[in-house]
């Protein structure tokens, strides 16, 4: 039992490295051989976990494998347009200028309802406000409206508003965070003079406190009852 638990130990941790190296995406967002690679992966590390008479390493090798060569071919996409459109396909042109494209829907073996109902996902219930949808290589949709239809910008009314940027995270949990001061390029003092100004006593009673560039600050008190 305890060798079970320390080859499972090991193989969750060098997944989970594994998949790090590869870097960062959604499940619904991975390219058709990032995806056929994490199934890859999950079934190889299984083995060695079923079968106590497979080695680590006859694990961890074929892994290893795979993440060096979904590493190259990455730098393959970047680099070489053709190479790109090999493995991970070219955007589909669904609806173009207003018009829909029935060939590309039946190429792709969509109906109707299922693009009727991917724009109302994208709040779009009426199929005369587009002007483009695009099936993306990952199987997202994307849609630019008419421009009638589309919401309006500050551009559109000659409004100049300020440029506002990712709130930094001062404290989390009531535990101070010194990486979102120094993002922040706020002090300890000045935490504690906005969380006086809420008649807040000390940081441990602060459940979330985010600051703005433009000194705002968002603060919400832990719950007494919990």
């Amino acid at each position: 039992m305890a060798v079970l638990f320390v080859r499972t130990l090991v193989l969750y941790i060098f997944v989970v490295a594994a998949l790090r190296v590869m870097g960062k995406r959604q499940l619904g967002e991975l390219q058709p051989s990032e995806l056929v690679v994490a199934i890859m992966i999950s079934d190889l590390a299984a083995i060695p976990i079923e079968n106590n008479s497979t080695s680590l390493l006859e694990g961890v090798v074929p892994i290893l494998t795979l993440v060096v060569m979904e590493l190259i071919f990455s730098v393959l996409v970047i680099k070489s347009e053709f190479f790109r459109s090999v493995l991970t396909g070219r955007p589909a042109l669904i609806i173009k200028n207003g018009k829909i494209q029935q060939g590309v829907l039946r190429r792709l073996r969509l109906s109707i309802d299922d693009l009727l109902e991917e724009l109302r996902l994208m709040g779009y219930s009426d199929i005369s406000e587009v002007d483009t949808v695009l099936l993306e290589t990952n199987g997202q949709i994307s849609v630019i409206p008419k421009e009638i239809s589309r919401p309006a910008t500050p551009k559109d009314l000659g409004l100049t508003p300020t440029q506002t940027h990712l709130p930094h995270t001062v404290i989390a949990d009531g535990k101070l965070r010194q990486s979102g001061l120094q993002a922040a390029n706020i002090t300890e003092e000045r935490v504690m003079e906005l969380l006086k100004k809420k008649k807040i006593r000390s940081v441990k009673d602060v459940f979330y406190m985010n600051v703005t560039d433009d000194g705002g600050a968002f603060i919400e008190p832990k719950d007494k009852t919990t």
